[in-house]
């Protein structure tokens, strides 16, 4: 585990310590008290703590590196894990830039080894019914998605959030990314044609009391505080992408899509619907979702999932659910909304 902070210690330790065949052996973070208490909870005896991140990757016993760190660091440390010959999971977004994510990739291609990026939200019960609905052409074409990530106050005030030099954005390259990789995942499209964007620092300026996560100091936020884009696809489809840690609005929705098709429409707006026309009516049906772990619906299940999921593609030599392929046309639609927003102008993929 490089990078024991918040993710690592909310999120991978947790669901890893659930898989039989996981061992968690090594440990790093620039904070060695963060990767004590890691150890301590979630390591086997003998699990070691590396006060470099180069030793950890010499370690014969690690075959598996999570990466867990501010967006800058996400490329280099995974390049570099792969070329000492491990598997790599690295944190969403994929990299602070289009450039080092293609960079990633193209390491990942020659050395043979995994890679995949943590985008949890697609192991989500009504993700996973709402892509296999899609896949087995129940909506029909999907020709408009609309990837929403929308918070009313709820501005990440720790860490490295606010930094643009260490992130590359703000809540588009932070909740922004899991909403559009559901919504191109949902529709099956990698093959962006035409960007338009902007983006915003209106409620940045203003500091707000109200915040989620306590008030945050305006000279220290340097990204932006919305954006907001339209998609044009290769296909003629069009994604609507919009994303705020903070907006006057009361429609609010982190990570779920709405898809419109020729057979039918879903979305994930109060739960799961379907609408459609059928016998010369318009319909519309909420689906109500069991828990796959037969009770219960506990926060945890996506997380789990994901973990699951990633072991059993490194066992069984299978390519994991998140491909880097997909993460990098994630990072570059991302990119290109803030290129459009800075410019003015649509940014073209053709």
């Amino acid at each position: 585990m490089i990078g024991c902070g918040g993710i690592a210690m909310g999120k991978h330790l947790p669901a890893l310590a659930k898989i039989p065949e996981a061992k968690i052996v090594a440990f790093f973070d620039v904070a060695p008290e963060r990767a004590v208490d890691a150890k301590n909870q979630y390591g086997t005896p003998d699990a070691k703590i590396y006060d470099n991140i180069q030793d950890l990757l010499n370690d014969p016993n690690v075959h598996v590196v999570h990466v867990c760190t501010p967006n800058d660091t996400h490329a280099q440390i995974s390049i570099d894990a792969m070329e000492a010959g491990k598997h790599v999971l690295c944190e969403k977004p994929m990299a602070k830039t289009a450039a080092d994510a293609q960079r990633m990739l193209e390491v990942s291609e020659r050395t043979g080894r995994k890679l995949s990026i943590a985008y949890q939200n697609r192991f989500r019960r009504e993700s996973l019914w709402l892509h296999e609905a899609a896949r087995n052409n129940e909506l029909g074409e999907i020709y408009l998605a609309k990837a929403h990530a929308i918070r009313r106050r709820a501005v990440p005030t720790w860490g490295v959030f606010l930094d643009v030099e260490k992130q590359g954005g703000g809540p588009l390259i932070d909740i922004g990314t899991h909403a559009l990789d559901l919504a191109l995942w949902m529709m099956d499209n990698y093959e962006p044609r035409n960007v338009l964007g902007t983006s915003y620092r209106k409620l940045a300026e203003q500091g707000s009391p109200a915040n989620e996560w306590g008030n945050w100091d305006p000279s220290k936020f340097t990204v932006e505080d919305s954006a907001f884009a339209m998609i044009t696809m290769k296909n003629g489809a069009t994604v609507w992408l919009e994303s705020s840690w903070a907006l006057n609005t009361l429609d609010v929705d982190e990570a779920k899509v709405t898809l419109c098709g020729t057979k039918a429409g879903a979305d994930m707006k109060g739960g799961l619907r379907v609408n459609g026309e059928e016998h010369g009516r318009l319909y519309t049906k909420e689906i109500q979702l069991g828990s796959v772990w037969g009770g219960g619906a506990p926060s945890s299940e996506p997380a789990e999932k994901e973990a699951r999921a990633w072991i059993d593609a490194i066992l069984n030599n299978q390519a994991p659910v998140v491909t880097a392929k997909q993460a990098l046309v994630v990072q570059q639609i991302l990119e290109a909304v803030y290129e459009s927003a800075n410019k003015g102008q649509a940014i073209s993929f053709v």
